[in-house]
């Protein structure tokens, strides 16, 4: 199998084997002897999540073998029989079941943002609190106490920060534990039962705003604390000292440190035959806890995930402070040992960190390995990497894809935005296109079946995608960049691409330095194969891409005053022709304009939009006005970090001795604004227009955009790796109505897009925004401000000569 199908992992609690989740089964994995054990083995069923129990026994699990998904705790050995905990209706998707120390009870969360526990001798769920809002940054972090009395755990505020909030069994009641005035994540108990630890950010701000544009690129930083939960223990951080001992002192440590190694080799052999400990009872005094939350003397970071090992020694993961990069982050984690009080860097570069129960090893994945290795020290190259290549399981098509059918419906049931689906009666839908099931033959059928289905419900964003679908080779062709057209039986160069050579995104292979091919030219052999005009061009660059190639060019079709170049071929060509039709636009405006009106195209509103508008919007500050070109915008995030740009207006002025004066706020057009929008446009690319044309900023040109403004993101993926959407986000304007969603947004100036006039080389769109913005300028021209008299306060000793002003 490969290590891609791998969706949830743990690790037992002495690191002898790792748990994982793959195409719907539990499978165990031996740190070094013995086989893959299928704990499971239900081609049918879809089972979820897995988590080791404290003691070794078991591993608990969700399974939708009853039809929805309830508890089930499985001997680690795959025998014996299965406990089953019904976790109540209405049913859910239920997430990350989290053992306490004892082996008898788990916490769990569900997607209705509650939070729960189960003891597993009584089997009835009790609640233990709910979250405030539906979205990514829905995290409650469930942790239990050494004592398995407390469970910590966040919560976020009406401010979009999370607390740290505990509850207690005994009581069934929550307290709060931190102020709500940073965002508080991932508490944690220590091994000995005195502790908390969790960390805290006080800048991340804009962040929280997880739909909005604002959220991109902003720095987060975090520290780590500890919290202190009884008021008679000291600080863990209090100030040490060496101080010199006198000679005899130093004997009796000596002596002292003797006895106890001796105490401690004679009692290995009898610790097998002791009883474990009772574990360190916890009691929490909340009164002036605030003055007990100390920092751990680590620099701040993006911390991600932190974990407890043994007593005293804390894990920290870390991730990038800002991550544009599509993919998991590379995370760096970390140890802080209260004892020596030090920080060490102990893995660097991998995507999944855990650890043991016992605090002695760790799972971590780099790359496409997985690895089990000791904790608190960076293993060797290669150590302790486990072997997955034998991991497998059995599947049944047809009875896996019954259980995605009923899978897709409990997904639209449970997540859909609408608890009436648009006026569909779900069940009745699904009886009614069950009877097609017995007619699928293949997976691409399944998405067939999918999509015919869900297309009732009657909204945008309504994805089928992947599956386990059959492997089709890939030839990747190389591409120069170029277009060309036949002439005296040769290849000729119509047309050559320029990139930013200086960008890896961007190179062009027949502009770098000394190819300087231009249009015009022949292409004559390819790798000395001479290339005419019957020849398929592309059949000469197959597997080219990324690699040498050499060309020969030349102004003749015969040959003569050629030369040869060695290019590097690229495998897509899509960055290349975007600039280029940027550039085309750009200059197009400039020329229109002579140079008094900015251009700006905005490919989306996630990164790429946000890249696009920084560099280009504000490196042409200056202009009079701008013309906003959000076609073919395939959204992403609500762009309230352009519109908030887009708005800004002259505050104030600024002079010094030397120099122009300053408009402030400076980076800004204050100028005239034009949106281009049209019916390719939609989600983010339906917002970002919506919001444009209520801040008044401008008119908007073109053609209505397509109306599919709702949200989408973090559903279960189908036991083959399939997925399917349910909007769960749905906008609505402020006097009550679905404004945008099945409607768009309509232009204030339609304008289509001529063929006969894009033939011709035109842009009637964006020719006939051109021509508002600068109707818009002549009515409305910039703005002049006068400097006002400099002051003068001393007028009772006389008019400063001027050249002392100079």
């Amino acid at each position: 199998m490969n290590n891609t199908k791998i969706i949830n992992s743990g690790i037992s609690p002495t690191g002898q084997r790792a748990v994982f989740e793959a195409h719907g089964e539990i499978l165990t994995v031996p740190a070094e002897k013995g086989n893959i054990r299928n704990l499971t083995c239900t081609p049918a069923i879809a089972d979820r999540d897995p988590s080791w129990s404290p003691d070794g026994k078991w591993v608990a699990y969700f399974s939708d073998e009853s039809g929805e998904y309830a508890l089930h705790i499985r001997d680690q050995s795959g025998l014996g029989e299965v406990k089953k905990i019904n976790l109540g209706d209405p049913p859910s998707f239920f997430y990350s079941p989290i053992w306490s120390p004892d082996s008898k009870k788990i916490a769990y969360t569900d997607k209705r943002l509650n939070l729960w526990y189960v003891d597993l001798d009584k089997k009835t769920p009790v609640r233990v609190d709910t979250d405030l809002f539906d979205s990514p940054a829905h995290r409650m972090d469930p942790n239990w106490s050494p004592d398995s009395r407390w469970i910590g755990y966040t919560k976020q505020l009406p401010n979009y920060l999370h607390a740290v909030f505990v509850y207690s069994l005994g009581d069934a009641k929550s307290t709060q534990l931190t102020d709500g005035m940073s965002d508080a994540l991932f508490p944690t108990f220590d091994k000995s039962g005195k502790y908390l630890y969790f960390t805290a950010s006080t800048n991340l701000a804009l962040g929280a705003g997880w739909i909005d544009m604002t959220s991109i690129g902003h720095p987060v930083t975090s520290a780590p604390y500890v919290m202190v939960l009884r008021k008679d223990l000291p600080s863990p951080l209090a100030p040490e000292s060496d101080e010199e001992k006198p000679g005899d002192q130093k004997a009796e440590d000596k002596d002292k440190r003797d006895k106890d190694k001796a105490d401690k080799d004679k009692g290995k052999d009898a610790e097998k035959d002791k009883k474990p400990a009772a574990p360190p009872e916890v009691r929490i005094d909340v009164e002036n806890i605030s003055q007990r939350i100390l920092a751990l003397p680590v620099p701040e970071k993006n911390y991600s995930q932190l974990a407890t090992g043994k007593e005293g020694i804390v894990y920290l993961v870390e991730a990038p402070i800002v991550e544009l990069n599509p993919g998991p982050p590379a995370l760096i984690v970390h140890k802080f040992d209260f004892k020596s009080r030090k920080d060490e860097t102990v893995l660097e570069g991998v995507t999944v960190f855990q650890l043991s129960e016992n605090g002695e090893k760790m799972l971590f994945r780099k790359g496409e390995d997985w690895t089990i290795a000791a904790s608190g020290q960076t293993p060797k190259a290669g150590e302790g990497v486990l072997k997955l290549a034998q991991m497998e399981v059995y599947v049944e098509p047809q009875a896996e894809w019954k259980q995605m059918y009923h899978e897709v419906w409990r997904i639209e049931r449970d997540f859909f935005y609408d608890p009436h689906f648009h006026g569909l009666d779900l069940r009745a839908a699904e009886t009614y296109y069950a009877p097609y099931l017995a007619r699928v033959r293949s997976r691409d059928d399944l998405n067939y079946l999918f999509e015919e289905m869900l297309g009732n419900i009657t909204v945008g964003h309504m994805f089928v995608r992947g599956g386990t679908m059959p492997e089709v080779p890939h030839v990747k062709v190389g591409l120069l960049g170029a277009d060309y057209k036949i002439e005296n039986g040769r290849y000729r160069f119509a047309r050559v691409l320029q990139g930013e050579n200086w960008n890896p995104k961007l190179q062009a292979p027949l502009t770098q330095p000394g190819v300087n091919v231009t249009a015009g030219d022949y292409l004559l052999a390819v790798n000395g194969r001479d290339l005419g005009s019957t020849d398929n061009i592309y059949s000469f660059f197959q597997e080219t891409a990324g690699n040498e190639v050499v060309l020969r060019v030349g102004p003749n079709p015969d040959g003569s005053g050629s030369r040869e170049v060695t290019v590097v071929p690229v495998d897509s060509e899509h960055n290349l022709r975007y600039r280029d039709w940027i550039e085309h636009n750009r200059n197009t405006v400039d020329q229109l304009t002579h140079g008094a009106v900015a251009y700006v195209h905005l490919p989306d509103t996630a990164e790429g939009g946000f890249t696009n508008f920084n560099r280009y919007f504000f490196a042409q500050v200056g202009r009079q006005a701008a013309v906003l070109d959000e076609r073919f915008n395939h959204g992403g995030d609500v762009a309230d970090y352009i519109i908030d740009y887009l708005n800004r207006r002259p505050m104030g002025r600024i002079t010094s001795r030397e120099g122009e004066d300053v408009t402030d706020p400076t980076q800004a057009i204050y100028g005239p604004k034009v949106m281009i929008i049209n019916q390719f446009a939609g989600s983010g690319g339906d917002a970002m227009p919506w919001y444009f044309r209520k801040t008044g900023i401008g008119p908007l040109v073109g053609m209505k955009t397509w109306g599919g403004l709702v949200g989408i993101g973090g559903y279960p993926e189908l036991i083959d790796g399939g997925r399917v959407t349910a909007p769960r986000w749905a906008f609505y304007g402020l006097k009550g109505q679905w404004e945008v969603e099945n409607h768009g947004i309509a232009p204030d100036i339609e304008v289509d897009l001529d063929p006969k006039l894009v033939r011709e080389g035109h842009d009637p769109q964006l020719e006939r925004a051109v021509s508002v913005a600068l109707e818009l300028m002549k009515k409305n021209p910039p703005e002049k401000f006068e400097k006002p008299a400099y002051p003068n306060y001393h007028q009772r000793f006389g008019t400063v000569h001027e050249t002392a002003q100079q």
